[in-house]
């Protein structure tokens, strides 16, 4: 019970602090609402204020609020995805970038691309709909069971063949994007841009309603094995014996870190480092705690990427930093501090 208390008491500071961080989010923009404050435009807006402009509705609804509940909602899912594949490997550095998740994801996504129109019209149109979406996920789960493969035996993960495997998958993941980059046309040419830099600016609604179903059905799942990944710590034998289904604990993990990942690139491109950088913080703070850890990595995720997003519209204004140059640029060094950390422990 104790446990819970300081649970609920620190998921409720990140709660706060996350809505404090969305209020100056939606007021942060180079577009002006008559000097009115944009929370009270988005008030205005929600109760149908028959005399709020066209233009304020939309920048207010379609432009801002949506790309903050989308920043919220990826940011938290990297931040989980890579907990979770930490938790699994026993090692800080298992993330979807480093053992080739996004660059599965990117990479079926940019054949979705570039050469979709050649087969879309012999798909059924629920599939045509969300091709790309499709293809993301489908490439981050093949590439995570490729890792998972080649750096198990014996029911055992070698941690150093899993990085060297996932480093060779996206050595070959980037390598068929480029050639595919080299052969796309102007405008499939923008939309593989887009994926490699990472953005939030093609935030919608009708993605963060699917956005939102994935972390409803990925959190009900992933959510409650903190008990277990913390078994796992010990070692697997030591986990089966505390009643813990390992090989059903791995699957669920592997699937559902593949789907949020691929959902996540389908809909915001290559933003990476996230879910190195959010576990790193809180194992700090709660050392490897995964109780604490998992469900506090969903707020921290969110509150981290909605203040990257926040700083790549801003800084450049009017134009727009891709995000996922100031992820990397935040989690290059942290990458760095984990690996000199290891080296000191050796």
């Amino acid at each position: 019970m104790r446990t819970q208390s300081k649970l609920y008491f620190y998921l409720t500071i990140g709660a706060v602090l996350l809505v404090i961080i969305a209020v100056l989010a939606l007021n942060t923009g180079v577009y002006e609402f008559g000097g009115t404050s944009a929370f009270k435009v988005l008030w205005q807006y929600i109760k149908g204020d028959p005399g709020l402009s066209l233009s304020d509705k939309y920048v207010i609804w379609d432009v801002r609020a949506s790309r903050i509940i989308m920043a919220i909602l990826i940011g938290s899912m990297l931040a989980v995805s890579g907990t979770s594949l930490q938790g699994l490997f026993k090692n800080p550095l298992a993330t979807g970038e480093a053992i080739g998740l996004t660059s599965g994801a990117t990479l079926l996504a940019a054949i979705a691309i570039v050469l979709g129109g050649h087969f879309k019209q012999y798909l059924p149109e629920v599939v045509q709909f969300s091709l790309v979406g499709i293809s993301a996920f489908l490439g981050a789960l093949l590439a995570m069971m490729l890792v998972y493969r080649i750096s198990t035996s014996a029911g055992k993960t070698n941690v150093v063949m899993m990085l060297l495997s996932g480093v060779a998958i996206t050595s070959i993941g980037f390598s068929i994007t480029g050639f595919l980059i080299y052969i796309s046309k102007d405008e499939q040419l923008r939309d593989l841009t887009f994926w490699n830099m990472g953005s939030l600016a093609a935030a919608t609604w009708t993605k963060n309603i699917v956005l939102a179903v994935v972390i409803v059905i990925s959190y009900s799942i992933l959510l409650p094995k903190g008990k277990a990944l913390n078994a796992m710590m010990l070692g697997e034998r030591d986990a089966q014996h505390l009643g813990i289904n390992v090989e059903k604990l791995k699957k669920q993990i592997v699937i559902i870190t593949s789907l949020m990942v691929g959902t996540c690139v389908a809909f915001s491109g290559t933003i990476g480092f996230v879910g190195l950088i959010v576990p790193y913080i809180l194992r700090l703070l709660f050392k490897s705690n995964y109780v604490f850890i998992l469900p506090l990595s969903a707020v921290l995720g969110s509150v981290l990427l909605l203040i990257a997003d926040t700083f790549s519209r801003s800084i450049v204004a009017p134009s727009e930093l891709p995000i996922g140059i100031l992820t990397s640029l935040i989690g290059g060094p942290i990458f760095i501090a984990i690996l000199i950390k290891f080296k000191k422990s050796l």
